[in-house]
């Protein structure tokens, strides 16, 4: 099946995204209108303290207007190697740091209209780094088992969809490890 670009067309330009309006064509040979948010990619990271707690960061997101609970997680800049942005965001975050990480997969945040693909890592073996968040973040670090965590997404304290898919790979890693 053959879906062509025809024309496409920059609608907005932002500080973390832009978003792009293309005319393509269908396999029937119609033709209907697309609009993508472009994302340059981030990676999000699951990581585990001393304790064996996973620690997360509770963090106001605007588009949901309620303050979330989240793995921790940063956008990649341009060009930029997903394990690096993961270094980087794991001490901004959280004040922690790692030499101790495990790619664990992949994922598209939202395919039905946005280009982000996120890297999920496992940072484990931290030790003591700095906060540096960046001017706008107001963030607080909370610590759960692994069964915590999971009771948090089904009672829905837990809504992030990199988080669960992070949690619920973290689990099934712990599976296949033992």
């Amino acid at each position: 099946m053959s879906y062509d670009v025809l024309k496409s067309e920059n609608v907005y330009n932002g500080r973390v995204f832009h978003i792009e309006k293309d005319e393509i064509t269908l396999p029937d040979g119609r033709t209907c209108a697309r609009e993508t948010v472009v994302h340059g990619g981030a990676a999000a990271m699951i990581p585990i303290d001393e304790n064996g707690k996973i620690i997360f960061v509770r963090q106001y997101r605007h588009s949901a207007r309620t303050e979330t609970l989240e793995l921790p997680a940063g956008t990649l800049e341009k060009g930029e190697d997903p394990l690096v942005c993961a270094t980087r965001e794991l001490e901004e975050e959280t004040s922690y740091k790692s030499n101790d990480f495990t790619f664990l997969f992949k994922m598209y945040s939202a395919i039905g209209f946005c280009s982000e693909i996120l890297y999920i890592y496992l940072a484990e073996n931290l030790f003591p780094g700095k906060f540096n968040m960046d001017d706008d973040e107001f963030i607080t670090i909370e610590r759960y088992t692994l069964e915590e965590s999971i009771a948090k997404i089904w009672n829905g304290e837990i809504c992030d969809s990199k988080t669960i898919a992070g949690i619920l790979a973290y689990k099934e890693y712990l599976t296949n490890k033992n």
